[in-house]
């Protein structure tokens, strides 16, 4: 399998996974993800939960291929520091006002993201050759 097609592969399974959390969530458990800010309330739907996961998985192929280009020798420990950086990140909203049912699939969600991108996307991270430095 060519680094390309696992990285394909892996992006379609990084938007796959966070929407079977949330179809178990919402609609097979009836739990509506909502979040309230302020006097709205913020319902999140399949289609942001998909688009969201999209961007996250394009932006971190984008920054994985940048790390290979220019720092090829560390370019997998690095995004795999960023993307755990990322992850711990994400979550710290999930302490604000909402119902603690919200709170854990939203949790789920940002978790089954990360177990498919981040061994998924950096598995055949091309390294410099030996001897050669960049």
């Amino acid at each position: 399998m060519t680094t390309r097609t696992r990285r394909l592969t892996a992006t379609g399974l990084t938007v796959l996974a966070p929407l079977l959390v949330w179809l178990v969530a919402d609609p097979m458990l009836g739990r509506r993800l909502e979040i309230a800010n302020g006097d709205e309330t913020l319902e999140i739907g399949a289609v942001a939960v998909a688009l969201v996961a999209l961007l996250i998985a394009l932006a971190a192929w984008g920054l994985l291929a940048a790390l290979e280009r220019f720092a090829a020798r560390r370019a997998r420990a690095v995004w795999t520091g960023a993307a755990i950086a990322v992850l711990a990140v994400s979550v710290l909203p999930l302490t604000g006002d909402m119902a603690g049912g919200t709170r854990a699939a939203l949790a789920l969600i940002h978790l089954a993201v990360a177990a498919v991108l981040i061994p998924g996307l950096p598995g055949t991270a091309r390294t410099a050759p030996p001897g050669r430095g960049t």
